[in-house]
């Protein structure tokens, strides 16, 4: 989700022409996924695809149908190959419209309608968002997509077609109340943060996403799962609600502001270290304010908070001597 390529898979030999063969656009999908966590790597991309189908089939299926619409939606209108579409920038926000829409609608044709126009409509204003951004050396992250699918949601009640028989997605503490932690809750929840970045509340899923980071590097694996832990303990030590630190609901939006405030927008260093984690409590801390700010539709968070705060630490870096942006 970086603004600009990460550097290429070295696992891969080939080059990326500006007119892709099939094969090219093939290896460019599972990028895509894998750049929701911020990676340009084959491999973990296809770690992450395994982990969406153990999640259910239909994250799968739809996470690839909008993958594949939003990338091929760039390719068509011309966006740079090499720079953008190859690494699989232009796809991931296509991925997480389409995870995030069938657990919202559930599996039916009208979902697959709404993912196809949303990772087209994700696409153009990923386009729009970085002419915008990019003077200001500020990535889109997964803004396109928490705007095109909270657009969805809010006007979703008024369609009878979309919205009739949805299947919803209540927090755990909705049926389980009550603020006492037990040992499942922390080891749980912390594999949880990893997979509820592509909404996936079982355990074993997140273990299987964490693999894939660390298939990209050790210090990426253990980022995120720090980050995630960092989330979980901020809403405990806050006081929120045991089942939803314990489905992930805290950890995920640290997890992805840890990853990309230490080592892809930020240099590594131990100053940046402590930066990233007072972005990864910031993130915690303010998913339940959004939550609530939504609660009329459903209190969908999204990747909300970990873009609002990777924002504003991101255009703090020029006033901080000790933080230096990475590249």
């Amino acid at each position: 989700m970086s603004s600009a390529p990460a550097p290429p898979d070295p696992a891969e030999q080939t080059t990326h022409p500006e007119r892709p063969r099939g094969l090219d656009f093939l290896r460019t999908v599972p990028k895509g996924v894998a750049q929701v966590d911020f990676q340009s790597s084959l491999w973990t991309g296809l770690v992450f695809l395994v982990a969406l189908f153990v999640g259910g089939w239909q994250f799968g299926v739809f996470g690839l149908l909008g993958t594949v619409v939003a990338t091929l939606t760039a390719h068509l209108f011309g966006v740079s190959w090499p720079d953008r579409v190859s690494p699989g920038l232009e796809g991931f926000c296509g991925t997480l419209i389409g995870v995030s829409l069938v657990l919202y609608l559930d599996v039916r044709w009208m979902t697959v309608a709404l993912v196809v126009v949303g990772a087209i409509a994700g696409s153009v204003l990923t386009s729009a968002l970085n002419v915008l951004l990019t003077p200001y050396r500020l990535p889109t992250l997964t803004a396109p997509f928490c705007v095109i699918t909270t657009v969805m949601v809010i006007g979703g009640p008024s369609f009878h077609r979309i919205w009739a028989g949805h299947a919803g997605a209540a927090p755990p503490s909705a049926t389980a109340p009550g603020t006492a932690m037990t040992w499942s809750h922390f080891w749980q929840g912390t594999f949880n943060g990893v997979g509820q970045v592509f909404f996936q509340n079982k355990w074993y899923v997140g273990v299987i996403f964490l693999v894939g980071l660390f298939v990209s590097g050790w210090m990426t694996g253990l980022v995120a799962f720090v980050s995630s832990l960092i989330g979980l303990l901020t809403g405990w030590a806050l006081g929120a609600q045991a089942a939803d630190l314990g489905a992930g609901l805290y950890g995920y939006n640290s997890a992805l502001t840890g990853l990309a405030l230490f080592g892809t927008f930020i240099a590594v260093t131990p100053v940046s270290a402590a930066y990233a984690v007072i972005g990864a409590v910031s993130a915690a801390g303010l998913t339940a304010g959004v939550g609530n700010l939504f609660r009329v539709v459903g209190g969908h968070t999204l990747t909300w908070p970990f873009v609002l705060v990777t924002w504003v630490f991101l255009v703090a870096v020029p006033m901080f001597n000790k933080i230096k942006r990475a590249g």
